[in-house]
């Protein structure tokens, strides 16, 4: 699973990065973290607003850290 943070390292950025991270070794998951902080590369997402996380090449929350119950939830839809 490739698990990319699009942001530009604000702190919120920061903040979706760690969040996401305890999240997947909560779940044991297999993984790879990605930082995107090119602007081009994060608008060729489709993203406007940052933090946005995609996993696996798509986009799965923009302009927001969620909790770890809604981390856990998006990652564990994607493991499959």
């Amino acid at each position: 699973m490739k698990i990319q943070i699009l942001g530009t390292g604000c702190p919120k950025c920061i903040k979706l990065a760690e969040a996401t991270e305890v999240a997947a070794k909560e779940l044991n998951l297999d993984y790879e973290l990605e930082k995107v902080t090119d602007i081009n590369e994060i608008t060729a997402f489709g993203v406007m607003m940052t933090p946005a996380l995609a996993v696996d090449g798509e986009v799965k929350a923009v302009g927001m850290v969620p909790d770890a119950k809604k981390l856990k939830t998006l990652l564990e839809a994607c493991r499959a």
